[in-house]
C-alpha cells in the first residue's frame, strides 16, 4: 500500500506499519465479528492502533514517539487478543483469526523496532 494520492503527504504514510495496521483495521471489519462487544473492542483497538501509530510518526522527540509507538503496539495486541477471544465463544471463524493475528503480529514487531 502507498499513501493516497489525492491528499498531501503527512509523516505517517511514510511508515509502512500504519500501512499494515490499516489492513488490520479492515481485516476486522470484514471479519464481522458476531458478539457485539468483541466487535466494538476489536474494532476500536484497530482504530487506536492506527491513530496512535501516526500520532507517533507526528511528535518530535524519541521519547514522545516511542510513547504513541508503545500504546499502538498494545492496541494491536488488544485486537489480536478480541479475534481470538471471539473464535473461543464461536462469534468468528478460523480463517478470520488466522489472518488478523499474523497482521496484528507484524504489527506488534514493527513497532517493537520504532520503540527502540
Amino acid at each position: 500500500m502507498t499513501a493516497p494520492q489525492s491528499r498531501s503527504p503527512l509523516p505517517h504514510h511514510s511508515l509502512q506499519v500504519f500501512h499494515v495496521a490499516r489492513e488490520l483495521l479492515i481485516s476486522v471489519r470484514e471479519a464481522q465479528i458476531r458478539d457485539a462487544k468483541l466487535r466494538d473492542e476489536a474494532t476500536r483497538a484497530a482504530k487506536g492502533a492506527c491513530l496512535n501509530i501516526a500520532e507517533g510518526a507526528a511528535r518530535v522527540t524519541r521519547s514522545d514517539k516511542a510513547r504513541a509507538y508503545a500504546i499502538a503496539r498494545g492496541e494491536a495486541s488488544e485486537v489480536g487478543a478480541a479475534i481470538e477471544i471471539a473464535v473461543l465463544v464461536g462469534a468468528a471463524s478460523a480463517a478470520d483469526e488466522a489472518k488478523i493475528v499474523a497482521l496484528a503480529s507484524r504489527v506488534v514487531a514493527m513497532l517493537t523496532r520504532l520503540i527502540r
